[in-house]
């Protein structure tokens, strides 16, 4: 796995708000964490752990077109110790700090993306409206565990919307264009699809605008993601993925900083 990131790369993350980084994970390290994912995936029947009652839903509709979009397992880090040792590497969390210029990081959650074959397409959305805290220098990985192509559900992104984009919620349903009605002025815009090579990974900012096309093929196309979150933020009221023991215990302002939730990544050391 990659450890340093070039200011080239900083750059263009800082204009467009999205970043291909070729083969992130090299082939060992491709093997291990594809076993790992698959093994921790396959032990979870629940999509959020310790999820209870309640009506957050991580911004889908819950409806029948949404369960064929893919299987999503979220927060693997707390039920399987292998995955909980890949997702706290502070290397990944230095990255993420690096990209958006933050001095620490914390992880908000993980989640596997199995895209199912035949898999309706991701419509498009803004992550951060739906989450649990509200910043500009959130950021989420992406791993490919696949080949990502055109055929089997490709990432789109809207170059530059994290720039104007809002903390406003668009439900993702089966209408692949809604957001455009909340924003208008990106409709005419050029998306970027961006096929990966298995081990590559991208990283895009919890603002930007993306969307994921339909798997075309009679294969699955796993993914694995990480959202990371400035090491300041603080609670704004959405339950979003939060588990009922600690979303019972929040109020707005509350910082978002216990170890067991919401685990430090990296800190900048300074002398």
């Amino acid at each position: 796995m990659i450890s340093n990131i070039s200011k080239e790369l900083i750059d263009i993350y800082g204009r467009d708000g999205f970043v291909r980084i070729p083969r992130f994970l090299d082939a060992d390290n491709l093997h291990r964490w594809r076993t790992i994912v698959d093994s921790a995936v396959a032990e979870r029947t629940e999509r959020i752990p310790g999820f209870g009652d309640g009506d957050g839903d991580g911004g889908a509709t819950g409806n029948e077109y949404y369960d064929k979009v893919f299987k999503q397992r979220v927060n693997l880090w707390q039920t399987n110790a292998n995955v909980r040792y890949l997702v706290l590497d502070p290397q990944i969390g230095r990255i993420a700090a690096q990209l958006e210029g933050q001095s620490s990081m914390r992880l908000y959650h993980d989640q596997a993306f199995y895209k199912e074959r035949w898999g309706n397409p991701t419509s498009w959305h803004i992550d951060n409206p739906y989450w649990a805290f509200h910043s500009r220098h959130a950021t989420s990985l992406w791993i490919a565990l696949d080949d990502v192509t055109i055929q089997n559900g490709a990432l789109y992104f809207m170059p530059g919307t994290h720039t104007s984009a809002r903390f406003e919620t668009v439900l993702i349903g089966q209408n692949v264009g809604a957001l455009f009605d909340k924003y208008p002025e990106w409709a005419s815009q050029t998306a970027t699809c961006v096929e990966m090579k298995a081990g590559d990974a991208t990283f895009h900012n919890g603002l930007l605008a993306h969307a994921a096309g339909p798997n075309m093929t009679p294969n699955v196309r796993r993914a694995f993601s990480m959202i990371f979150m400035p090491g300041n933020c603080t609670y704004n009221g959405q339950r979003n993925v939060l588990p009922k023991r600690l979303f019972d215990t929040l109020r707005p302002g509350d910082p978002l900083d216990e170890s067991d939730f919401n685990p430090l990544v990296f800190k900048e050391q300074r002398s």
